[in-house]
């Protein structure tokens, strides 16, 4: 078994430097500069120099030794392309390189020492970029994104994990941000999980003892229609009408258990559908065995048959249904929390979203990731724990 976790733990590595990966095309191609969403257009060369470099955002993408810089005014210079054009610089910087574009399609080098106050750009440029130089060109907006989950340092503890940073809105630690919301995530997501699982064996076990009877027929009509009716709707129809008609449950806010009831109750109603037919399948596959018809005969009680036998032998299919809801967890559900009120990672998602706090939102998916990753694992260990005839090799 130590080869097999080995060699799964060298897969998950693998698996979280691709999830890294395309998190960084996601969050550092597709959605821009990050100096121009936070600060608008308005701000200071310096202002957003300093910002990108907090960021990471002023490196190259993968490999290089070029970093951008707003020491001088870069961009497109459509007004008179062809006369020369002086550039001032914005504040003190070291050595630079200009490159500039010209009208026919080439690239000119230029460069900048650190004591030239200007720059002229060169007949037929149109456009500029600046950049100084680093010496090492690992230094690379994609190693940072892997630095950010894992980092070596040269004191003790000599690693640091999972620091992504300040928020770019309040300029707050994400990972104090993440710490903070896991405890609301955990108290309704926690109790949503348990109820979900256990009511759906429950009523599982229901439908499967009176399989294609009255129990059954009503349970799987039920079922179903909980699966078609939207989570969006629950929620709303829960807060209209047991918080605003009847008043028996508050509607907004984490303040004591009081405030969990509504929205866990939301939770395990929008999700044991799902579960009882997931489970009624197992159950009904399981009871058409010949174990069970050979226990029965020997006299063995109903409650053994069905709590010993039946649900130890489902327990890998249990385990499976279980895995997939656990990171959830911890980082919350964006609906209840952002409709109720509750300080979650899930509340902070979203609002983090309206704010275009990259940095938080790549922190979660990253986060959601990793739990993922590692709950797969935990539940590959399960399935030998669970069923002996598993071989973990």
């Amino acid at each position: 078994m130590t080869g097999y976790i080995l060699r799964r733990l060298g897969c998950s590595c693998l698996i979280v430097i691709g999830v890294v990966f395309f998190t960084f095309l996601l969050f550092n191609l597709a959605a821009g500069d990050p100096a121009a969403a936070a600060l608008g257009k308005n701000a200071a060369p310096r202002e957003i120099e300093d910002f990108r470099r907090e960021l990471g955002a002023d490196l190259p993408l993968f490999f290089g030794r070029r970093c951008r810089t707003e020491a001088f005014p870069g961009g497109e210079t459509p007004d008179a392309p062809d006369s020369p054009r002086t550039l001032r610089r914005a504040f003190a910087s070291p050595d630079l390189i200009a490159v500039c574009r010209l009208s026919d399609g080439a690239a000119v080098e230029s460069s900048v020492p650190a004591a030239a106050t200007e720059f002229t750009l060169p007949p037929g440029c149109r456009s500029a970029e600046f950049y100084r130089l680093q010496r090492n060109p690992f230094h690379s907006q994609f190693f940072r994104a892997l630095g950010e989950i894992i980092h070596f340092k040269r004191e003790f503890p000599f690693v640091e994990f999972f620091d992504f940073g300040r928020t770019i809105t309040t300029r707050e630690e994400v990972r104090s941000v993440i710490v903070r919301g896991i405890g609301p995530s955990l108290a309704l997501m926690l109790p949503v999980f348990i109820g979900e699982i256990a009511f759906g064996i429950l009523f599982a076990l229901i439908a499967a003892a009176w399989k294609d009877r009255l129990p059954d027929r009503i349970l799987v009509v039920l079922s179903v229609a909980g699966m078609s009716v939207s989570y969006l709707v629950v929620i709303i129809l829960g807060q209209w009408l047991f918080g605003y008609r009847l008043g028996w449950f508050p509607l907004w806010g984490f303040e004591g258990v009081k405030y969990l009831l509504l929205p866990v109750a939301v939770g395990i109603l929008s999700g044991i559908g799902g579960n009882l037919r997931f489970f009624r399948t197992v159950f009904v596959n399981e009871l058409a065995g010949g174990y069970l018809r050979t226990a029965a005969a020997k006299g063995v009680s109903t409650a053994s048959i069905y709590g010993r036998h039946l649900l130890r032998n489902a327990a890998i299919q249990i385990i499976t249904r279980a895995g997939s809801g656990l990171p959830f967890l911890f980082t919350g559900s964006l609906l209840l929390e952002s409709f109720f009120g509750i300080p979650g990672l899930g509340f902070a998602g979203v609002d983090a979203l309206y704010n275009s706090d990259l940095q938080l939102l790549k922190a979660i998916v990253v986060m959601s990731s990793l739990l993922f990753v590692a709950i797969n694992l935990l539940a590959d260990l399960a399935y030998a724990w669970a069923d002996p005839r598993v071989r973990l090799e």
